[in-house]
């Protein structure tokens, strides 16, 4: 019984696999997203159907935000405290772009592929769950900028990680 069904569900994860490959492929957006290392196929097409208009927000950093990578701000008369990230957007957004970040820190930490200076820096001085969250972050950042330019992802100008480590 339990065998039928388990195939069965295969099946249609399968079905809509194809369908979400097909929608990916046909969308520019989703297509230039996917480049970004962290973010695959699934990732870019949640980011495009979810999103709103990339033209709403004025920053990357607000864009972050409304995803709910940014850390809560706990400051007091001119001390900045800044506090666990807000977790007030997307689940789901938020958990995709953690989990591709987190991939890439595991290649990283195994040594496979160029992770940029600035992941090195960052997994030397802070948890890998925090720096996946703030790899998160910086993907958002880029994601956003693409959304509104239009442009494609260059490594050479937007050093996260190489290519090679996705």
């Amino acid at each position: 019984m339990h065998g039928k069904e388990y195939a069965h569900l295969q099946a249609e994860l399968k079905k809509i696999e194809i369908r979400l490959m097909a929608w990916h492929r046909a969308h520019a957006d989703s297509r230039r997203l996917a480049e970004i290392p962290t973010i695959g196929p699934i990732g870019a097409t949640a980011l495009v159907i979810k999103a709103p208009d990339p033209h709403l927000f004025p920053s990357g950093r607000h864009f972050a935000a409304w995803i709910g990578l940014t850390p809560k701000d706990h400051s007091t008369a001119g001390k900045l405290r800044l506090g666990k990230i807000t977790r007030a957007g997307d689940e789901m957004l938020r958990s995709l772009l953690v989990v591709g970040a987190t991939a890439v820190i595991q290649q990283a930490r195994r040594g496979r592929g160029r992770p940029s200076p600035w992941l090195l820096a960052l997994l030397a001085r802070k948890s890998p769950k925090l720096a996946a969250v703030a790899l998160a972050n910086k993907t958002a950042r880029i994601a956003w900028k693409l959304m509104v330019t239009g442009e494609s992802y260059h490594a050479e100008r937007m050093p996260m990680v190489s290519a090679n480590a996705a």
